[in-house]
């Protein structure tokens, strides 16, 4: 049961968006920005790295839904997604990206733990400063998306189907107005 009332049918962050629909747009345009603005990573790399940082942080629901945006879009399956999830180093995505998501995974742990090392691994691997960039931003911005829907208990529903759903409707959408 959520910490604070919520809309009926509403679920995860959706509900607590229209709690406060005043704080729900300025969320909802740093979502859009990050996993659907100019970015020299496509979509569905940004949304494997928000689903990563979102598995590490416990956030189930933030975890299911953006792993189902990440499958609905090109260059991802649900089994890639899955086995991202899983173990990103034996994962068969790129070298860019697994250094892409060590640095991620050192965000979510605190912010200090990035490294030159990090970096330097990452660009050898083609990653450019904008890749890396957004990299943090993305896995900064999803830790305070996954304490806020946790924070606040959330509704986190268990219908896969229902994830799907969902992570096609991100994937076709974006974060503008649901």
């Amino acid at each position: 049961m959520p910490h604070i009332p919520t809309p009926p049918n509403t679920a995860g962050i959706g509900s607590l968006l229209a709690f406060r629909p005043d704080t729900a747009q300025p969320l909802m345009m740093l979502a859009q920005t990050l996993l659907r603005g100019d970015s020299s990573l496509t979509p569905g790399e940004r949304e494997l790295i928000a689903a990563y940082v979102s598995h590490l942080n416990h956030c189930v629901f933030c975890t299911l839904s953006h792993a189902a945006a990440a499958a609905h879009l090109p260059g991802n399956t649900a089994e890639l997604v899955q086995q991202v999830l899983d173990n990103p180093d034996d994962a068969p995505i790129s070298s860019k990206m697994k250094s892409l998501l060590a640095i991620a995974q050192c965000v979510q742990q605190g912010g200090l733990n990035v490294q030159v090392d990090h970096i330097h691994r990452a660009k050898n691997a083609g990653a450019d400063d904008t890749a890396i960039h957004d990299t943090v931003l993305i896995a900064a911005a999803f830790c305070m998306y996954n304490r806020y829907v946790d924070g606040l208990a959330a509704i986190t529903p268990t219908d896969s189907d229902l994830y799907d759903r969902m992570g096609k409707y991100l994937a076709e959408n974006g974060y503008g107005r649901r």
